[in-house]
C-alpha cells in the first residue's frame, strides 16, 4: 500500500497508531470476553469493516484535497436503491448492468460536486450538503416515501456476504480498490498533485497542475466508491432502504481522521484511513457487546475524532518546532 503523502515514505507514526489501538483494544477487550481473539469473530468484522472501508477510501482522498463529501450517505441510497430496482424488474438485460449503472450514478453525482467545487468555487461542505439533500428529495419522490422495491442480485448477496478460502470476499474487494487507488496515485503522481493541492491550491495551480481536473477526478473517485458501498450494503442485506446511508457519514468522516489524514488537506495516507476503519469497526463491535447505549456510542465516537485532532495539530506543532 502507498502513502500518499510522499514526502515522508518513512514509518508514518499518525497511520500506525489507529492498527496499535485497534490491537490494545481487541486484546483488552478479550479479558473479558474471550472470543474477541476467535478467527470467527475477526473475519467477520473485516466482513463489516469492508462496508465503511469502501467509503472512507473515497473520503481520503477528497480530504486530502482540504475539501470534504457530505453526499456519501444518498449517493450510497441512491446506488443501492438504483441497483436494487434494475435487479427486481426480472429483466436479465437490466439486471446485469444493474451493478455498472449504481457506479455511473456515484460518478455523475461526484462530476456535480465537482462542477460545484471546482467551477463555481463554492465551499464543498455547503455544495455536498446540498446535493445531499437534493437527491434525498429525488429519491422520496421516486419511492413515493415508501421502501424501495427490489432486491439485490445473487452477484451483490456473494460479493457482501460470500467467502474465498474463509475469507469475506467483499474485504478482499475492499483491499483491491485500496491498492488499485495506491498505485495510480503513485504512478501517475495523482496522489502528489491532491497533497500539494491540499497544502496549497494556488501555489499548485501556478506550478502548471490542472487544479479543477484534480478536484473533478478526486469528487467522481469519492462517489464511485460510495455508489460501491452502496452495492454492497444492497447485496448484505438484500435490499434498499430509506436512509441506508445516514448512519455511516459520521464513521466515514472519523475513520478518516483516526488515520491521520488532516481534516485541512493536504497530509494522510490510505493505509491510515484502513486503521482507522479497523478501529472504528472494533470499538463499535466491543461496545455494542458491552451493551453501551446509542448515546453514549456517539459521544465517544465525537470525543476520539477530538483527541485524534488534538494530537495530530500538537505533534505538528512539535515537529516544527
Amino acid at each position: 500500500m502507498t502513502t500518499l503523502s510522499l514526502k515522508r515514505p518513512s514509518f508514518d507514526l499518525d497511520a500506525a497508531i489507529p492498527f496499535l489501538a485497534t490491537a490494545a483494544i481487541i486484546i483488552i477487550g478479550s479479558f473479558f470476553v474471550p472470543r474477541f481473539l476467535s478467527l470467527d469473530y475477526l473475519l467477520q468484522q473485516l466482513q463489516v469493516a469492508s462496508f465503511l472501508g469502501v467509503l472512507a477510501l473515497g473520503a481520503t482522498v477528497v480530504i486530502l484535497l482540504g475539501h470534504i463529501d457530505l453526499s456519501v450517505p444518498w449517493v450510497l441510497g441512491g446506488a443501492a436503491i438504483i441497483s436494487t430496482a434494475l435487479v427486481g424488474t426480472d429483466s436479465a438485460v437490466l439486471g446485469a448492468i444493474a451493478v455498472p449503472a449504481a457506479l455511473l450514478f456515484g460518478v455523475l453525482v461526484g462530476i456535480v460536486n465537482g462542477v460545484g467545487v471546482a467551477v463555481f468555487r463554492i465551499p464543498s461542505m455547503v455544495w455536498t450538503l446540498a446535493v445531499n439533500s437534493m437527491l434525498l428529495g429525488v429519491a422520496v419522490l421516486n419511492t413515493g416515501g415508501f421502501s424501495p422495491r427490489g432486491v439485490a442480485s445473487p452477484l451483490m448477496i456473494e460479493a457482501a456476504t460470500g467467502t474465498v478460502a474463509g475469507v469475506p470476499f467483499a474485504f478482499l474487494l475492499w483491499m483491491a480498490v485500496a491498492l488499485v487507488l495506491g498505485f495510480f496515485f503513485s504512478l501517475t503522481g495523482f496522489g502528489r498533485y491532491l497533497s500539494s493541492i491540499g497544502y496549497n491550491e494556488k501555489a499548485t495551480f501556478l506550478s502548471g497542475v490542472s487544479t479543477p481536473s484534480v478536484i473533478f477526478a478526486a469528487f467522481m473517485i469519492a462517489g464511485a466508491c460510495s455508489a460501491l458501498g452502496g452495492v454492497l450494503l444492497a447485496g448484505y442485506a438484500n435490499q434498499a432502504y430509506q436512509s441506508m446511508g445516514d448512519p455511516f457519514l459520521l464513521p466515514t468522516i472519523a475513520a478518516v481522521v483516526i488515520g491521520g489524514t488532516s481534516i485541512l488537506g493536504g497530509r494522510g495516507s490510505l493505509v491510515g484511513t484502513i486503521g482507522g476503519v479497523l478501529f472504528i469497526t472494533i470499538l463499535t463491535s466491543i461496545l455494542s457487546v458491552f451493551q453501551i447505549s446509542e448515546a453514549w456510542r456517539n459521544i465517544i465516537f465525537g470525543s476520539i475524532i477530538i483527541i485524534m485532532l488534538l494530537f495530530q495539530t500538537l505533534r505538528r506543532k512539535g515537529t516544527r518546532a
